[in-house]
């Protein structure tokens, strides 16, 4: 029979005075087309873990929080270390603090996400331990980093209804049809396009260019541009 490690009633105790451990974890969503359909669809790229606990299974990246480090570029450092991402919207999510996320000790995680274009994602670093994952039915990650990914999908789709967010997805200038598919990709559902459209189009902050999207088989649809500030502002269909 194996021995299991005695643990006495003072080292729990002892472990139990210490403070919490703080570290920094984040959401990061880009879109990518489907393996399957092509079209965009919502990805995150998460990070295979090296060493206990949890070991060889994927997690946010993250990492400690040290003490030189604000707590924005904490999550911007270990961004760039294990993706190589710096993306412009970045911002604090949520604490996550449960009693028992880490084994080992008390660990409160401050989460935040990041929204970053299509071209950026296609920049980020990728190797055997940093792999980009569809973030709808990941497969058991790390701690309680399902339950993080869904909070942050939840909170995403509903900051879909007002006019800024969807646009950290694309690129300084779209087609209407790649807004319409930004919503598609979040939402998880189709989107009437004459609808979308003609709704998009009364929308505050939404402004025509004199530039058309070249390379496709028909006629080039006009691009335009978000105009507006990164606050909520003006709700979109």
């Amino acid at each position: 029979m194996e021995r299991q490690p005695f643990v006495s009633a003072a080292n729990v105790s002892e472990r139990l005075a210490q403070p919490p451990a703080l570290a920094i974890s984040t959401v990061i969503f880009a879109l990518r087309p489907s393996a399957t359909s092509g079209r965009p669809t919502l990805w995150l790229p998460l990070v295979r873990r090296i060493r206990e606990p949890f070991k060889g299974l994927w997690a946010l990246p993250g990492g400690p929080l040290a003490q030189a480090d604000s707590l924005q570029d904490a999550a911007a450092r270990n961004l760039a270390d294990t993706t190589g991402l710096a993306p412009s919207y970045l911002e604090q999510l949520y604490a996550f603090g449960g009693l028992h996320r880490s084994p080992a000790q008390r660990v409160v995680s401050i989460v935040y996400w990041a929204m970053v274009q299509p071209t950026e994602a296609d920049m980020a670093l990728e190797s055997e331990n940093v792999k980009w994952f569809r973030a709808d039915g990941l497969e058991t990650l790390a701690f309680d980093h399902n339950q993080i990914v869904d909070y942050a999908l939840w909170r995403l789709r509903n900051k879909m209804a007002y006019g800024s967010i969807a646009y950290h997805l694309l690129g300084e200038k779209f087609t209407l049809a790649q807004v319409r598919e930004v919503y598609e990709a979040v939402l998880d559902r189709t989107v009437d396009p004459a609808n979308f459209r003609r709704q998009l189009k009364q929308t505050a902050h939404i402004e025509a260019t004199d530039e058309y999207l070249q390379g496709g088989k028909h006629r080039p649809p006009r691009l335009y541009r978000y105009t507006g500030t990164t606050a909520e502002d003006s709700p979109v269909p």
